[in-house]
């Protein structure tokens, strides 16, 4: 009985372990690379892998999926003369629904009313305590912090970003999560026209 499970495990082992370099040898003869390549990636990570299956991680990284979500960062839309035009308004929203309560943010003030001016001044995420559920981007009412796809962000010090470290334009948003950026993008366009519209209908009258 120990003998023969003995046996059918060597099996499994000998089996993947031939498959490995015999893929390697098919794919070498076909000219594809199995390593190193976003093809080779994307194969060894379906259910038509034999052999090897793992990425040689760091020189190889997952084909992660469009709503593979990590640490968040803020959105800023390129202005004229390539002004950074911040989409937070420091409403605080995504401070109060983070369960961990690892955001803050710190309000601008008029120098001359002292009244509260819809810029942050700086934001805080400390990305240690982040439990990346994404609620902070879910409750944004103005599409200004969304998940990111950077997961490699191990240090020996602290991860706390600052405003500056969380920045990043629209159209990196767009390159990572093309589908959703489009949606967002139409149902923003249908939003402004419906409100000229309404504008537009009530100078008429």
């Amino acid at each position: 009985m120990y003998g023969k499970g003995i046996l059918k495990g060597l099996k499994v082992t000998l089996t993947r372990y031939w498959n490995t370099y015999w893929d390697d040898i098919v794919w070498l003869v076909s000219g594809r690379k199995r390593y190193n390549t976003e093809e080779g990636i994307k194969h060894r990570s379906s259910k038509n892998a034999r052999g090897i299956f793992t990425v040689q991680y760091p020189e190889e990284q997952l084909i992660l999926p469009e709503e593979f979500r990590y640490v968040p960062f803020l959105v800023y839309d390129e202005g004229t003369e390539g002004k950074k035009e911040v989409r937070c308004t420091s409403c605080g929203i995504c401070a109060k629904v983070c369960p961990p309560q690892c955001i803050w943010i710190v309000r601008t003030n008029d120098p001359a009313t002292g009244r509260p001016v819809p810029v942050p001044t700086d934001f805080y995420i400390d990305m240690d305590i982040c439990m990346n559920c994404g609620l902070c981007a879910e409750y944004c009412p103005f599409d200004a912090i969304k998940m990111d796809h950077d997961f490699d962000i191990a240090s020996y010090g602290r991860n706390v970003y600052n405003l500056e470290k969380l920045l990043k334009p629209a159209k990196y948003y767009a390159g990572i999560r093309p589908q959703n950026a489009a949606r967002e993008d139409e149902a923003r366009r249908a939003k402004e026209a419906a409100k000229a519209a309404k504008a537009e209908a009530t100078s008429a009258a």
